[in-house]
Parts: C-alpha cells; structure tokens; sequence
C-alpha cells in the first residue's frame, strides 16, 4: 500500500528522486567531523521553537493590561504549559548558541571563501532574523526588563539621521512603550519564524548548489564522497541526542537561569529597575554599544559589529584553503578574538564602571581591528608559509586555482587560447 501511494505521488511530483537528490543520496565529503552537526542542530531547535511558540499563541493575550497574567495563566492552568514556556525560552538561549558555534566553525575553517560567499550571506541574513525575532519576543512575557528593555533598544533608533524620532514612533506604535508596541511586536514574533523558515530553505538551496565544506579546505573529488544517508544521518542523530539531554538538563531543572529575575514583576513604567541587561547572547553588542560615548556612533559601531562579518570574504586575502587548519598566525588570531568576545559578554553584563568601560572600549577596539588588520595579516602569512614551505598537495591546488581563475582568463582575454 505505501509504495502504490508513494508510486502515485511520484507521477505526480518527484517526491522519490527529490529525496534521493537532495537528503538520502547528497553526496557529502566523507572527512566531516561533529563541528558540522551543528547545522542540523540548528534546524531541530527552529523547529521546536515554531513548536512550542504556535501553542503558546493559543493561550497568550497581547494586550499590556492583561500579558503578564497570561503568562501566568501558561504556567499554572494550561496542562504542561510550564513545560512549554520553558522548552521556549530555553530554545531561545539554544538557538543562539548554536548559531554562534556554527558560525564560529565556519570562522575557523574558512567556509565563507569562494564559492561559497552567498551560502555565508544568507547565514548572515537568518541571524540578523534571528535578532529581531528575539527582540520582539523578549517583549511579550511583560515583565520589568522586558518593559525597559524594550524602551532602551527602540530608543537607540533615535540615532537614525534626520528621521529617528518618527522611527521610534513607527516601531513603538506610541510616543512610549505600551499596549501598541505590545500588539505588534508580538505579531512580528510570530510571522518572522516564517521568514527564517524561507530563509533556510535558500540557505539550503546555496548550499547543496556549492557543495558543504570539509575540514580539509580542498573541495574532494566525487569517489571521495559519499551519500548522506546513512553515514551522516547517524551522525547528526548522535548529536541531536548529546544536544537534547543538555537542552532538557536546563528546561527541567535550571529554568529559571534563562529568565531574569526582574522579569518575573509585571511592567512598571514608573520604576526603573538598578540595572538593565539584555540577554546573554545580546551582551557582546551591548557592549561594544556602551563602549563608545556619543549614542550614534556606539549604535553604529554595534549595527557594524554584526554586519561587518559578511565582508569576510573580502577581508580574508589568503590563498591557502582549510581556513586556520594550515595558517598558524590565523589560527592564534581566531582564539583571542574568540576570547575577545567573552571579554566584551563579561563587561556588558555588569554595570558601566571606569573599569569595565576601560575594558570594554579596549576589546572593541581589537575587536574592530581584527577585521581591519586581516588583509594585510593573510597576505604577509601567505608570503611566511610559502617561504617555509606548505603541503605538497595544498601547493598544487593553489597554483591549479591560480591557472583556473587568473591565467587562463587573461590568456583567453588576449586570444592566445580560445
């Protein structure tokens, strides 16, 4: 009975060769290691936050006067609506930190070069998604820091030339945060998971049109490929299991760390709470954001902060492929900036003291200066190592791309070849 259903889709749709094409039979390089799981990983948590968020939406009341009592109402009414809430705003932390990590292995390993600087751009569009999504929905619980949170963030859309006060106002829906803001914000949250969702369907697309990257950094030959399904289906199911005890570790019994605690006293304009924080995987930003004392160039150097990444294919001028694997100088400079941002989490966590601001002004400015100083740092490593003499097999590879790439179109452009 399943195959004469399977053998009527197929008539209809290439249900089967679709499958084959793109999820059982990908061929995929056989030498990917666990760093590679964490795109799948990021899938499954996107898919438990649509989830969980969809049931959360049946119960939940966007209106200011009643939002912080429906919350309430989630998690002492609704059956395993503690356990919804929870999974939710623990996914959201998840979320982030996959995402970090996965973009971190494409750091390390040089995933974003050629040709893969679409499949890198698209990656940085879901994560500026991503932010905004979690933005809005920090807002709905309608607590302390949810409130003030909310009003600091819009607020530094003042900084929009000529026109940021009627940008505040169109993002508030109000002259203040309120009820307005309340509705939409929790209209945008729900709607924007859709995006990302479409975004990943183009993510997928620029990445099964390129072909995933490898530890190596040399695109392998087909016979050293093999299909995804079974040998990494395995793989990413051994993963999602390790990642799934440390993610219903935190749902079941630290909940609360990804909570703050000023979030569990309804919204109270009239009170400001002693410090306001963002979320963890906000603090680098806000950071960098304090760092600077004149408002629009700290919300530039944040807006930058993020986006500068996707001039990474562009900044980074090595030929040697297999990103810090086979580059020493780029591998030392990939863990103190790693270090770097855990140094500007730490100081946006605390409050703004002589010190921390010191500290702070000081990471930005290497975190800034280790994007700016990357050209000239690749290039005169690449002068270093081939000095020193590289792999044999990465030597040859350099100079087949060189021919590819540069020799044979100038050779084609003054008609010696045709």
């Amino acid at each position: 009975m399943a195959n004469k259903i399977i053998q009527w889709i197929d008539r209809r749709f290439p249900l089967t060769s679709f499958v084959k094409h793109e999820l059982t039979g990908y061929p995929t390089p056989r030498n990917l290691s666990y760093w590679w799981n964490f795109g799948f990983l990021a899938g499954i948590v996107l898919t438990l936050q649509v989830v969980t968020g969809i049931f959360l939406a049946m119960h939940y009341k966007p209106d200011a006067s009643v939002a912080f009592d429906s919350i309430q109402h989630i998690m002492r009414d609704v059956n395993y609506g503690w356990l919804l809430r929870f999974m939710h705003s623990t996914g959201a932390s998840a979320f982030f930190l996959v995402i970090y990590i996965h973009m971190a292995r494409t750091l390390y390993y040089g995933s974003y070069r050629a040709p893969r600087e679409l499949m890198w751009w698209t990656g940085q569009g879901l994560l500026l998604l991503l932010m905004a999504t979690a933005f809005m929905g920090y807002l709905l619980p309608w607590g302390q820091m949810s409130f003030w949170g909310a009003t600091v963030i819009t607020n530094l859309f003042r900084a929009t030339p000529f026109i940021g006060d009627q940008v505040v106002v169109w993002l508030r829906g109000d002259y203040a945060v309120g009820d307005d803001t309340l509705t939409r914000f929790f209209a945008l949250h729900y709607l924007f998971p859709f995006l990302i969702i479409a975004g990943v369907v183009v993510h997928l697309v620029a990445l099964h049109t390129v072909r995933s990257s490898n530890p190596s950094g040399i695109d392998l030959a087909d016979k050293d490929n093999i299909p995804f399904h079974p040998y990494f289906t395995s793989k990413d199911f051994f993963g999602l299991g390790v990642f799934l005890i440390a993610y219903f570790t935190v749902v079941f019994f630290f909940p609360h760390s990804m909570i703050e605690a000023e979030n569990n006293i309804p919204a109270n304009p009239m009170v400001t709470p002693n410090h306001i924080v963002p979320e963890w995987y906000f603090l680098p930003f806000y950071a960098i954001l304090r760092s600077v004392p004149n408002m629009v160039g700290g919300v530039a150097a944040m807006f930058l902060s993020v986006m500068i990444f996707a001039f990474m294919p562009f900044l980074d001028r090595s030929r040697i492929p297999g990103g810090a694997r086979y580059r020493p100088v780029y591998r030392v400079l990939f863990f103190i900036f790693m270090l770097d941002i855990l140094v500007l989490g730490y100081v946006g966590y605390y409050p703004p003291t002589s010190q921390t601001i010191a500290i702070g002004q000081v990471a930005t400015f290497y975190y800034f200066g280790s994007f700016l100083l990357l050209p000239f740092i690749s290039k005169a490593e690449d002068q270093w190592l081939f000095k020193k003499g590289l792999p044999p097999n990465i030597i040859a590879l350099i100079e087949s791309e060189a021919i590819e790439k540069r020799i044979l179109p100038q050779r084609r452009r003054r008609g010696d070849i045709t």
